[in-house]
């Protein structure tokens, strides 16, 4: 039996036991500590942290999730990882991401669906009264739920991108890909007042609360769901530090939220907007090209390193992780969530 201790975002420590046997994620949840994490067979990231001291061993995962210089660099995956000593691991979430009870299910009827741009959806879901959780929405700005189709052939993870809420109101953006479980739903049978199962809140990629550096965030696609969340939740708070959004999508046609994102521009003055497009198809006048290279371009007269929020492909994090690095934002200042395939 090892040690394990966890320190968080916020400074505090999380402690269990583990055998040699259990991954990491097995061990903590066995004493009732539930850690972040989605898929639970490293493919995803979404448990990833940093191993201070101490050794593991790592099971299969995709390098998509954990790559070589990351694994280099001493992050591991809760879900991959078995101890083979005593352990001291940090984590990139604060105490709130940590569950002292299993992730909460409850049942959402579909209000809405509609076009949002060329090639994704927008849903809105509402909860149903629940015994132990009443109506409410409570999640941390940032974080994701998992959805399950009516006839419980499907699960798929999506991030929020409304603040949260005491009516219950849950709204996502949802990238339609082609012959997808979940988007063959969505384009042939989904029907207002159909019941899906939620497993959520669910994530660690949310704002650290105890920075008070600038906020960036890089987004692309639908990955602009829960900067959406953050920056709503900033706007319900009246926060006055400085922020930027960085939007890119591949056509103009896919862009999406325009209405919301004018909204937020409203509610934070000093929000200042890029949107990307990386070929445009008809005249475009904003700027041409990706997120990331929007980003290293407004990095390099930056006055104060910003932390950096992004997410979206992995190509997108590893873009957006070289332009903050060379400009000198700490690697540990920039966070991310990989939008990865089911």
């Amino acid at each position: 039996m090892y040690k394990v201790s966890l320190l968080t975002r916020d400074g505090a420590t999380i402690a269990f036991d583990a055998e040699p046997s259990d991954t990491l994620l097995d061990a903590a949840e066995r004493v009732s500590i539930y850690l972040p994490s989605s898929c639970r067979e490293g493919g995803c990231g979404a448990c990833r942290v940093s191993r201070e001291s101490g050794e593991v061993e790592l099971m299969s995962y995709s390098s998509v999730a954990l790559s070589e210089d990351e694994r280099m660099a001493g992050d591991i995956l809760l879900c991959r990882a078995q101890p083979r000593s005593d352990l001291a691991l940090r984590a990139p979430f604060d105490e709130a991401a940590v569950g002292f009870a299993p992730v909460p299910e409850r049942r959402a009827t579909l209000v809405a669906l509609e076009p949002a741009g060329s090639g994704a959806v927008r849903l809105q879901l509402q909860y149903e009264e629940d015994p132990t959780f009443g109506r409410a929405a409570q999640f941390t700005a940032g974080q994701f739920i998992e959805l399950t189709l009516p006839d419980g052939s499907a699960k798929r993870s999506y991030s929020l991108a409304n603040a949260p809420n005491w009516d219950g109101t849950l709204e996502l953006f949802i990238r339609v890909q082609p012959n997808g479980a979940f988007s063959n739903y969505l384009r042939e049978r989904a029907t207002i007042g159909d019941t899906l199962l939620v497993r959520g809140p669910q994530g660690q990629f949310t704002a650290d609360e105890a920075s008070a550096a600038p906020r960036w965030f890089v987004v692309g696609g639908t990955g602009l769901a829960p900067a959406l969340s953050m920056l709503r939740q900033m706007a319900e708070f009246a926060d006055q530090r400085p922020c930027r959004l960085f939007f890119g999508v591949n056509k103009v046609a896919e862009l999406f939220a325009l209405d919301v994102i004018d909204m937020l521009k409203a509610a934070l003055p000093q929000l200042v907007v890029t949107l990307c497009v990386w070929k445009p198809e008809t005249e475009w006048r904003e700027f041409t090209g990706t997120p990331a290279e929007a980003l290293a371009q407004a990095l390099s007269s930056a006055t104060e390193r910003p932390d950096i929020y992004a997410c979206g492909t992995p190509a997108l994090i590893a873009a957006t992780e070289e332009a903050g690095c060379s400009a000198g934002v700490p690697h540990d200042r920039i966070f991310s969530e990989k939008f990865t395939a089911a």
